[in-house]
């Protein structure tokens, strides 16, 4: 489960600074489902009150978790990244490693990651600490292999998804089981599905 990437391609200032813009034009559409399916998994976690959003990016949804009046704090090791997450406003943004979490263990009730494994080296050690500081549950957002939103990108390339590594359903629920077990975790899949093997059901949208 790991990824060979020999670069960061969010270290580089270009791209953070129209990262942004997606959301606004070609990426309107998915980000509205993404938000739906996320705002349906917050209602079955009634006791949330803090999150930690691992590879926040930009703070596009570390932004929206606050205005849902949660205590949000967005990670992300790119200091471009970072720079356009704080020039947006929001929560508090913090420069940090995925693979080693500058928190205490169940630091936060929720911890997530929204298109984030897929740009790491060592997803498999990512999840382990995103169950470290999880009091509660974690929420994975990945781009499903088998989706055409991902055969999308792969025509698209750019040094973005040329980075990346995309994980089949098969393969996310497996690594989040063998190291998640004990904090309920919750999945959406780039397909439009979202997999809750916490509770045992899954729900199409």
């Amino acid at each position: 489960m790991e990824n060979k990437i020999n670069f960061n391609p969010f270290a580089q200032p270009e791209v953070a600074t129209g990262y942004e813009d997606w959301y606004q034009t070609e990426g309107r559409g998915a980000d509205q489902k993404e938000k739906e399916l996320l705002a349906w998994l917050l209602t079955g976690l009634p006791d949330i009150s803090t999150i930690l959003e691992v590879g926040c990016g930009s703070g596009h949804f570390t932004r929206w978790f606050m205005e849902r009046d949660l205590q949000a704090v967005g990670l992300d090791l790119s200091r471009p990244m970072l720079d356009e997450a704080i020039k947006l406003g929001g929560p508090i943004y913090i420069q940090g490693d995925a693979l080693m979490l500058p928190f205490a263990p169940h630091s936060f009730d929720l911890v997530v990651l929204i298109t984030t494994l897929e740009f790491l080296p060592n997803p498999r050690q990512a999840l382990a600490e995103a169950a470290r500081v999880a009091r509660q549950a974690l929420v994975l957002g990945v781009l499903n292999a088998q989706s055409r939103l991902r055969r999308q990108y792969e025509r698209e390339s750019g040094p973005v998804w040329e980075a990346a590594r995309f994980f089949t359903p098969t393969e996310r629920l497996s690594g989040m089981r063998k190291i998640s077990s004990g904090v309920p975790h919750y999945g959406l899949s780039g397909q439009g599905r979202c997999h809750c093997p916490g509770v045992g059901s899954s729900v199409w949208r």
